[in-house]
């Protein structure tokens, strides 16, 4: 199947990415250069995506946000600037240092009063049932154990709690689907693990969750990420995750 040239520049920017991985047999798929390169990189490469409908699109989202809020992926804190007053308190979670450099930045700048943590989405350092609003904008593609990471934000919500995300899923259209699977590869490799084609609406009903979502086209970048399912999942079963002990 021949590919759309309009994602040709994955594979280019891959081969610069990956070459510590190809010359080092069980090296990490990103070195710590270049997600610090990404990190910086990552504004302005949504920009056209930005200004195309998603600032709009997480402003309509996060409007619904109240409470006790933790934002799971916060990346650079595009987000910031969109929580309502309903939102008693913000947690930021953000594992990756150079995009946390950026996150804290820019909380500075909108005068938020926040807390930013280091953790993953499977591994939050939070009580049982202690927030209202987790918040998932375009990470959940990229956590590497996402069933983990649905169990572990069960674990948090509150009784009546609320998921609210924004998140790349997996085409409807066949052919795009196709195009997804054959540079899924290459885009993790470039996006700093983002994989553009995983079924994360029929993992959130699968882990228990009831989902209610729209899908929507995000203008302005590539076609292997323009289908996002944008919508909001509420905690219907209790799910829990024990926190392995390090060693």
């Amino acid at each position: 199947m021949r590919v759309p040239r309009a994602h040709s520049y994955v594979y280019a920017m891959t081969e610069i990415v990956d070459v510590k991985a190809s010359s080092e047999p069980g090296a990490k798929p990103q070195s710590a250069a270049w997600l610090r390169i990404f990190a910086l990189a990552y504004d302005p490469l949504l920009w056209l995506g930005e200004i195309a409908g998603m600032r709009r699109r997480r402003a309509a989202l996060l409007a619904d946000a109240y409470g006790r809020v933790v934002e799971i992926g916060a990346g650079t804190g595009l987000n910031v600037a969109h929580y309502p007053e309903a939102v008693t308190e913000l947690v930021l979670t953000e594992p990756e240092p150079g995009m946390r450099k950026k996150l804290s930045r820019r909380v500075r700048q909108c005068g938020s009063a926040t807390r930013i943590v280091d953790a993953t989405a499977e591994r939050l350092p939070l009580a049982d049932a202690s927030v209202d609003t987790v918040v998932s904008t375009l990470a959940l593609c990229t956590v590497d154990e996402p069933e983990r990471a649905l169990r572990e934000i069960a674990r948090v919500l509150r009784p009546g709690g609320q998921l609210l995300f924004i998140e790349h899923v997996r085409a409807s259209s066949r052919l795009l689907a196709a195009c997804q699977d054959k540079l899924v590869e290459p885009w993790r490799h470039f996006a700093a693990g983002c994989r553009c084609n995983r079924d994360t609406v029929g993992r959130l009903r699968a882990c228990g969750y009831t989902v209610a979502a729209q899908n929507v086209v995000w203008r302005g970048m590539p076609a292997i990420v323009h289908p996002l399912a944008i919508g909001r999942a509420t905690r219907t079963v209790t799910a829990s995750v024990e926190h392995e002990s390090e060693g």
